[in-house]
Parts: structure tokens; sequence; C-alpha cells
């Protein structure tokens, strides 16, 4: 009655081989093509490097006058542009002003190319129940797989630094981009659609004038999802070299540093706020837009 109380299993010499051997086959594939891949992710580095340079040596009253003009231009108002100008000028008083920038280029970078790749993405999906068939599998995987378990690879093809981080969150903030891009587009009015194509829209023009306006609220959703994502994986980038308010964290949690660790755990909360503020702000006006537009 032994097989009650332990599971069959494959055999420890088996299962150990078979380990084994992936992690060879990993180890050979990460020195024969590594330098390559690692050499193909350069323009991604300089655009990282650039944003963070921009961030940090911009003086930061031009920084602070440029975020809440764009808290206005989204928002129109003045509510939500103080509250991130007060924020802001908070988190600079507190001496965290140059590890926020970096985390701030962090995000808008990954936001970025979460956009450039999601959005495609998502556009295919909705066009095809097949492809949505076999994409949805692998969003799942890439949602619910912990963290800590594709920084390995990442970190055995690209090492430690900035880049690794950067695929490491996008990997964990894209999701969101393309399942509300697809959800979007496929939510939009089928009697809208039939109006275009009785004008004689060609599914380029459909899209462009008619599918992505109709759904940019939705989307809007999935950038700010993409936004905060990307902020929970701060702290857990850091452990791989990604600067910003992540490290500080991760220095307080190793050496206890109580102090440390509210401080800038709080201007995270602070980042995250705004961004979500000023997203939340702009879907809403798009949407209020659409339905004066359409009743």
């Amino acid at each position: 009655m032994e097989w009650l109380s332990s599971f069959p299993h494959m055999d420890d010499d088996m299962l150990r081989g078979l380990k084994k051997t992936i992690d060879e086959g990993f180890r050979a594939f990460t020195r024969a093509y590594g330098d390559g891949i690692e050499s193909f992710f350069d323009p991604l580095q300089f655009f990282l490097i650039e944003s963070e340079r921009f961030l940090t040596r911009t003086p930061w009253p031009l920084i602070i006058l440029l975020i809440g003009a764009i808290a206005w231009l989204a928002s129109r108002n003045w509510k939500i542009v103080g509250g991130c100008v007060a924020t802001l000028l908070v988190i600079g008083y507190f001496d965290m002003w140059e590890d926020t920038m970096k985390t701030v280029s962090m995000i808008f970078v990954c936001t970025v190319i979460s956009i450039i790749v999601g959005i495609p993405i998502g556009i295919a999906m909705s066009r095809s129940d097949r492809l949505q068939s076999m994409v949805n599998p692998v969003l799942d995987v890439m949602q619910t797989m912990p963290s800590f378990v594709y920084l390995i690879p990442v970190v055995m093809l690209l090492g430690i630094g900035k880049v690794p981080g950067l695929i490491a969150v996008v990997i964990y903030a894209l999701p969101p981009m393309i399942r509300l891009t697809n959800l979007g587009i496929r939510l939009v009015d089928r009697d809208v659609l039939e109006a275009a194509d009785a004008f004689g829209s060609s599914s380029w023009q459909k899209l462009r004038n008619v599918q992505m306006p109709l759904a940019l609220p939705t989307i809007m959703a999935g950038i700010n999802q993409t936004i905060m994502m990307a902020l929970a994986m701060v702290v857990i980038a850091s452990m791989i070299g990604v600067q910003g308010l992540g490290q500080p964290v991760l220095r307080a949690i190793s050496n206890q540093y109580f102090t440390l660790g509210l401080f800038n755990g709080l201007a995270i909360v602070g980042i995250a706020i705004i961004f979500d503020r000023i997203s939340q702000a702009y879907g809403q006006r798009l949407q209020r837009h659409r339905e004066t537009l359409h009743g």
C-alpha cells in the first residue's frame, strides 16, 4: 500500500539525466548564440541609456513642468496636475529624485516596447480565433510564471545589467497590453463595421479609422495595467542590476533598514499613482469623447 502515500514518479536517475540534458543544451545555446542575441538588443540599451540620461541630467524644474504638462494634456484636471507635482516635490525633498528618474525611464521604455509589441499582436489576435487560441496559453504562462523563474534564462543569455532587467519587466508587463487590445477591437460594434464596409472601406481603413479609435479607451486601460505591472517588477529587476528605487528597497531588505525601505517603497507608490491617474484620466476623456460622437 506504499503507492497510496508516495506518488509514482520518474526514476531518479532518469529525471536527473533529463534535467542535466536540458541544462547542458541551454548552456550550449548560450555559448553559441549569446553574443549575437546580446548585440541584437544594443539599440534597446541605447534607448534606455538615453532616456535615463535625459531624465537624470535635465534640471528638475523642467522635468516637473514636463510631467505637469503631460498630466494637464491627459486629464484637463488641475487637481491631478497638482497631485503629480506635489508628489514629485516630496520625492525630491527626501533625496530620492535621481533613483526615481531612473525608475521612470525604465517604466517609460518598458511601456513603449510593450505598446510596439503588444498592439500588433493584439490586432492579429482580434482577426483570428485560431491565433487567439494559440497565443492565450503563452500569455497565461507569462502572467503566472514566477518572476524569478524567467530571470534565470535571461541572466544566462545576457548577464547582469539594464537590458536583462528590461526584458524581464517587459515579459511580465506585456500580456495586459495584448489582451486588452484584442478585447477592445473585438468589442467594436458590428453595425459600425458594416457601415464602414458599406462605404467601401478597406481592411486597413476600417482598422485605422474605425476599430482603433473606438477601441482606444480599452487599449488605454491595457497601457495602464502594463505600467502598474512594470512598477511591480521594479524591486525584483533590481536584483539583476536595474538601477532605481528598487535597489534601496532591496538593500533595506538585506540589511533590515526599515526607514530606507519604507521611504523608497512609498516613492514607488507615488510614481504608480501618478502614472495611474494620468492614464486613467486620459482613458476616461477618450470614453466621454466617444460617447459624445456616437451617442
